[in-house]
């Protein structure tokens, strides 16, 4: 709903009670299958271990970096970035083995308006396409829009990676736009996919999410019953 000003001109909503959200902070999210805890040297060597699971290398070809070859190097990068608040990483921790098996961050952290994205995914075979890669993404919006109180959460990837425009989508994420020749990464040229969740729209992907993930959606041998995406659409 657009406001006018006094020369008749559109202009946004009013938010006379806006004020500047917190800076989101190194802190465990807990989780029924997994939980977030900030990303440090001690998470390497198991990390590795499970990324190392893949066949190939393709999950790190839509990263900004290059496959690491050794722990060595990978137990680097960890260094060079766990101290950091922007980008702000956590290890996805599974419940049950109490072992790493993947990471993301909160970036581009814009605490004055209340934008946040969620970005550096990286997840594991012991973690992709399973109940506990949902609940990691969940937590880390709840933690955003319900503790800190954020106004739009972003998802960003290549044009070209598909299988990140798919998880958005079906996260509950809207597709805004194409910013071609965004970036150059590793040599080649990149467009840049932009998806956002906004505030009004959490309630809704928030409910259905947690209808997703109880138990009873779930057949004994871990099979979903019903898809994240038509609980979204039931509304109720």
């Amino acid at each position: 709903m657009h406001h006018h000003n006094s020369f008749g001109q559109p202009i946004g909503q009013a938010l006379p009670d806006w004020q500047p959200r917190p800076f989101p902070q190194h802190q465990i999210l807990q989780g029924r299958y997994c939980r977030l805890e900030p990303l440090t040297a001690a998470h390497a060597s198991a990390l590795f271990a499970a990324h190392q699971l893949a066949p190939d290398t393709r999950s790190w070809t839509w990263l900004l970096r290059e496959p690491d070859n050794c722990v060595e190097t990978f137990s680097a990068w960890i260094a060079s970035v766990e101290k950091l608040s922007d980008p702000l990483h956590f290890a996805v921790v599974d419940e049950r083995t109490r072992q790493p098996v993947g990471s993301l961050a909160l970036m581009r952290i814009d605490a004055q308006n209340g934008v946040i994205e969620v970005g550096h995914v990286h997840f594991s075979p012991l973690l992709s396409r399973t109940a506990m890669a949902t609940e990691a993404q969940w937590l880390l919006m709840r933690y955003v829009f319900d503790t800190l109180g954020y106004r739009r959460y972003e998802w960003k990837c290549n044009s070209l990676n598909e299988p990140s425009r798919r998880a958005a989508q079906r996260l509950g994420f809207r597709f805004e736009g194409r910013f071609r020749q965004a970036l150059v990464i590793k040599g080649h040229n990149r467009d840049t996919d932009w998806f956002s969740i906004i505030d009004s729209e959490w309630p809704l992907i928030d409910k259905a999410m947690q209808r997703w993930l109880a138990s009873g959606n779930f057949s004994p041998d871990g099979q979903q019953r019903a898809t994240l995406e038509s609980f979204r659409a039931s509304g109720d």
